[in-house]
């Protein structure tokens, strides 16, 4: 067997021995190093097709990549076959049935584009170039979540080509238990989802662009934040999403910042956010923009891509003052090569909240919020690694679970963590579509 013989293979190859292979192996996160064997950007399904069969034939393992965003360095790999899907990003928007056909390489920043071109928001992510279908097959959170409900909530039907490289079609008529699976149970676990048709949300003119700030802080205002957020989260008007964050830069020292977007005017949200302006040295921005302005300002954060470690967590419950001032106290020193260490908390609840926990995959819908504690570092991987380690005991202890699209590789338990009591009937799910496990990466859900 010619492992090297690439000749089965359609669409755009990539090889050790191309120029551009070590600009095209490197995903988002620099501080995940792999060496695939090959990178297949597919054009169609019948290069997606080729390549799930080429790995069977050859015993190479595959990794499906969409944006390259997964936090642990899952859709790469040492010596494996990647399907990148960032070349099939077609969206065909159709007015009359309410609906919108994406492709599974679609990124966050060209769904806005095209979208708002109609007049129409979109319950993506926040950063622009995240792909839409690893984002929505994980679940789905984004700064429209509380009103318009996760990614997820809004799929209607999907197109997925199996470990046999048949294409079949899920829907609640058609496969609904893979329906079912699809809908928060991860990428990567049944099979190469190309399509997705989404709900055509309502069009809107204007949203309310939110900017929160407190960069003269220290741990005791942080912690005093938390407890403010929590407070102001149980009962907040569902038509705002917003992420906060707690903070320490290298650059600027400790800090507090909130973002996200309104339905509706800035007048209206003023009195709404009242209470995380309570605290001294605050400053805010509203600006009332388009939906497409929003995201782009949003978007402007996120570098093309940065080295971190993280892990996240589910927040079921207000935490007490002594447990958000241990919190903060995490990140108040930088481990060696840290330029910023964070815990974010991007809020649930509203829509989210609004569907059964076992309605689709996604299963922590009653959580309060999604916490995310990272380090960004320019060297030092070790150390950043055992900082993340080192706080991770304390977060177990006061949280549940973690969120699939957060991933962390060092979780005792992973798919308990990420999918709950749903475990079983996804495996079950996996057996039945890929009773074989084509599909399997670190933390996948096997057989």
């Amino acid at each position: 067997m010619d492992i090297c013989n690439f000749n089965h293979l359609t669409g755009r190859i990539i090889t050790p021995e191309s120029p551009c292979y070590n600009e095209f192996r490197q995903v988002y996160n620099q501080a995940v190093d792999k060496y695939p064997l090959v990178i297949v950007f597919c054009q169609n399904e019948t290069d997606v097709k080729n390549a799930i069969c080429w790995s069977r034939s050859h015993g190479v393992s595959l990794r499906i990549r969409n944006g390259g965003h997964n936090y642990e360095g899952y859709s790469t790999g040492d010596d494996v076959l990647i399907l990148d899907l960032s070349e099939m990003n077609h969206i065909d928007i159709d007015e009359v049935s309410h609906r919108v056909t994406v492709q599974a390489g679609v990124t966050n920043g060209q769904m806005y584009e095209l979208m708002y071109s109609r007049g129409y928001p979109f319950p993506g992510g926040t950063c622009p170039t995240v792909g839409i279908g690893g984002y929505a097959l994980g679940g789905g959170w984004g700064l429209s979540s509380r009103y318009l409900g996760l990614g997820c909530d809004n799929l209607i039907e999907l197109s997925m080509v199996n470990s046999e490289g048949m294409t079949i079609t899920a829907s609640q008529f058609e496969n609904p238990e893979l329906f079912w699976a699809l809908r928060g149970g991860g990428t990567g676990n049944f099979g190469v989802v190309t399509s997705m048709v989404f709900d055509l949300p309502k069009k809107v003119d204007k949203v309310t662009y939110i900017d929160i700030r407190y960069e003269d802080t220290d741990q005791e205002k942080q912690s005093i934040f938390i407890q403010l957020w929590q407070e102001w989260l149980a009962d907040a008007d569902p038509r705002i999403t917003l992420v906060s964050r707690v903070f320490h830069s290298r650059q600027s020292g400790p800090g507090i910042i909130a973002r996200g977007i309104f339905y509706g005017t800035p007048e209206s949200v003023l009195g709404i956010i009242a209470p995380l302006l309570r605290l001294g040295g605050v400053k805010y921005n509203l600006r009332y923009l388009t939906f497409l302005e929003t995201t782009r300002l949003i978007g402007e954060f996120y570098p093309p891509s940065e080295a971190f470690q993280s892990v996240s967590r589910f927040a079921m419950r207000d935490l007490q003052p002594c447990e958000c001032w241990n919190l903060t106290g995490m990140i108040q020193e930088l481990p060696s090569g840290s330029t910023y260490t964070g815990l974010s908390f991007y809020a649930l609840g509203g829509a989210v909240s609004r569907i059964s926990p076992d309605a689709t995959a996604f299963y922590y819908r009653n959580a309060r919020y999604i916490l995310w504690l990272n380090t960004i570092f320019e060297c030092c991987l070790q150390n950043n690694a055992s900082f993340i380690a080192d706080r991770f005991c304390y977060l177990q202890s006061i949280t549940q679970g973690s969120y699939v699209n957060f991933p962390y590789q060092c979780l005792p338990c992973c798919l308990e963590e990420y999918y709950g009591n749903h475990v079983c009937r996804l495996k079950e799910i996996k057996r039945c579509y890929d009773p074989c496990n084509v599909f399997s990466f670190p933390q996948g859900l096997g057989l």
